[in-house]
């Protein structure tokens, strides 16, 4: 969407691009949705900086993002990755993920069918006494597994979805949370097709 401006002081009038940041009260009264876009690429050099640069530029947020190589013969990545906005901000995001060059394909996990999200996090736990004993419990309770340990400490992995880790997390607070390290989501399609 281009504005104009009017000329100040013998200066040509200019063109403005919107952002984000300048969107109408009508258009931020709409209802923002989460979405998860799964977008293959090529695996070169600045391609992810093209596309952050996309989302960065044009003010939208990022909640997570994870990326990897998927086919190493043929060189294609995947990138992951969790936004929100209004449903038109949404759909201008598919739209010029799928102009750019080195993009193959964009798929919305969100609305195009079930689908199953993951993510994987290492949480660190100092503890002593009877706080240690129940951090190992809750442990077995979220089917999460212990990768270090010392007399003082544990680290715990733990894979699910967000909430799920969400949930770890609050429970080990109290229990002695020293550090948090998270994967972001990844996400796939249920059933046989591919995106």
């Amino acid at each position: 969407m281009t504005t104009q401006t009017k000329p100040e002081n013998g200066q040509k009038a200019a063109s403005l691009r919107r952002s984000a940041y300048d969107m109408s009260a009508e258009m931020l009264s709409q209802e923002i949705e989460r979405r998860v876009l799964a977008v293959t690429v090529d695996n070169e050099s600045g391609v992810l900086a093209r596309v952050i640069g996309l989302f960065s530029g044009r003010g939208y947020n990022i909640e997570s993002l994870t990326v990897a190589e998927v086919d190493h013969t043929g060189h294609i990545s995947r990138i992951t990755i969790v936004t929100s906005g209004t449903p038109m901000v949404l759909r201008q995001i598919v739209t010029q993920l799928d102009r750019m060059v080195p993009v193959h394909r964009v798929t919305d996990l969100t609305i195009e069918g079930p689908s199953l999200e993951r993510e994987m996090a290492l949480v660190k736990v100092a503890s002593k006494g009877e706080a240690r004993v129940e951090a190992l419990r809750l442990k077995d309770a979220f089917r999460a597994h212990v990768l270090d340990a010392t007399l003082e400490s544990f680290v715990f992995e733990v894979t699910g979805s967000p909430e799920k880790i969400d949930a770890f997390v609050d429970l080990m607070r109290p229990l002695g949370l020293v550090e948090i390290c998270r994967t972001g989501i990844i996400a796939i399609k249920r059933g046989a097709e591919g995106i």
